[in-house]
């Protein structure tokens, strides 16, 4: 199906969705310039566009195809548009259908991405399973798993992604490895990190993955991506505490809900005071702590009362960002089609009363952190940007932009505009 007659040395790369498709397309970048491609930041500079793509959520599918109907009509007759990710394994012949799309390759698989552009492997060839160097500054990505095993009712990424499959233990660190070469952090991602290990024989663990990649890999800062409530464990929280900043003091820890009612009908294998209770042990034990979770608004049949259990949970506890999302229906999930829908401006209402509320805790705990210090790392170029570990953001003082990208110390000070500023 690919329409090109000739093959594309400059490509362009479009990304959706989560940290897990960032890092596939890091990984898709490597081996198409290994191939003798040079990766271009303009589509319009382009011979051959590659669209990594995402289908978490209905909003997710629509800019997927209005995507890929302006970058045609940009790129021009004859230039590939290839369309590979999670929507294109659940949707593959309605992607195939869409206007524009020279090629569909299900899933992630580098291989099948650049063999769709004619870029086959040489004899010999050795491509390279791991990756060197991401494109994307100071902050890097390292995927330690794929996949999922758990079936909450309203998911369809174990349809796109397939069960949990993680990766050996040696071949991550030599990764990591890589990458503290040029990256002083390291985000660990996946699609359920929580379930790292339970595949491989012997069996590991997270927080043994943790402590080697601590002991292994020195002078870099490690971040752990989305983890279940009911795999934050006390060797987690130990690790976090005790390891001087180089385990970065941030989790995300989804929700969905805070009513264990709809907890249930979304097949979710924890209650709210499970939850409540993970959550408050390890913000007792470590403090600053930046803490995101996801919040589901208008789940089939939730009610005011539902609605307001949520509301309340989240106010009890120290949450310093959230993402909030109405529910979709997803083709392949057992949630399409269950009774009492919430009509489109409930669920609107609901989402801006938990933003506002989210918008509020996360300026109270700025607040906090007024005149306390910071580990940080710069992204961000000459307009340099300070992460903490707490993965707060902000200006960095030229001080601290002198001394590169590296993991430093710093202090966090108000800038007077009722932001937050970065000092030596």
């Amino acid at each position: 199906m690919n329409k090109t007659e000739t093959t594309p040395r400059r490509v362009y790369f479009q990304t959706f969705g989560c940290r897990a498709n960032q890092y596939d397309s890091e990984r898709m970048r490597q081996l198409l310039e290994l191939r003798g491609c040079e990766t271009v930041s303009d589509p319009a500079l382009a011979d051959a566009i590659i669209v990594n793509s995402c289908t978490v959520t209905r909003n997710a599918d629509a800019e997927l195809r209005r995507y890929v109907r302006a970058a045609s009509r940009r790129a021009g007759i004859g230039t590939p548009v290839v369309v590979a990710g999670c929507a294109a394994a659940v949707a593959t012949e309605a992607i195939g259908r869409l206007d524009g799309v020279s090629t569909v390759v299900p899933g992630q698989d580098p291989e099948a991405v650049a063999s769709s552009l004619g870029l086959h492997g040489r004899a010999g060839e050795v491509a390279g399973t791991v990756l060197d160097r991401a494109a994307r500054g100071s902050r890097a990505w390292l995927k330690i798993q794929d996949g999922c095993d758990l079936r909450c009712s309203y998911c369809v990424i174990r349809v796109a992604r397939g069960p949990n499959r993680s990766r050996a233990p040696f071949e991550i660190a030599r990764e990591a490895g890589n990458l503290a070469r040029h990256h002083p952090e390291i985000s660990l991602t996946g699609i359920h990190i929580g379930l790292y290990g339970k595949d491989l024989r012997p069996r590991v663990t997270l927080a043994a993955l943790l402590e080697t990649l601590l002991e292994e890999v020195p002078d870099v800062r490690f971040r752990i991506g989305s983890l279940e409530c009911n795999q934050l464990d006390d060797s987690i929280v130990r690790l976090m505490e005790n390891s001087s900043g180089r385990l970065a003091p941030h989790l995300h820890v989804p929700l969905q809900s805070g009513s264990d009612r709809v907890l249930r009908l979304m097949r979710r294998a924890y209650r709210a005071e499970r939850y409540r209770e993970r959550v408050e042990r390890l913000c007792a034990r470590v403090w600053p702590l930046g803490l995101g979770s996801d919040v589901m608004v208008g789940f089939p049949g939730e009610t005011d009362d539902d609605h307001r259990r949520t509301v309340e949970l989240i106010e009890a506890l120290p949450f310093t960002y959230l993402h909030v999302f109405p529910y979709s229906d997803r083709p392949n999930t057992d949630a399409v089609g269950l009774p009492n829908p919430v009509p489109a401006q409930v669920k609107a209402e609901r989402s801006r009363e938990i933003r506002a509320l989210a918008a509020r805790k996360s300026s109270a705990y700025r607040r906090r952190r007024v005149g306390t210090p910071a580990w940080i790392v710069l992204e961000g170029g000459d307009a340099a940007i300070a992460v903490t570990g707490d993965y707060l953001k902000m200006p960095a003082s030229d001080s601290l932009v002198a001394m590169g990208p590296r993991l430093q110390l710093a202090r966090v000070v108000a800038d007077g505009n009722g932001g937050l500023r970065a000092e030596a």
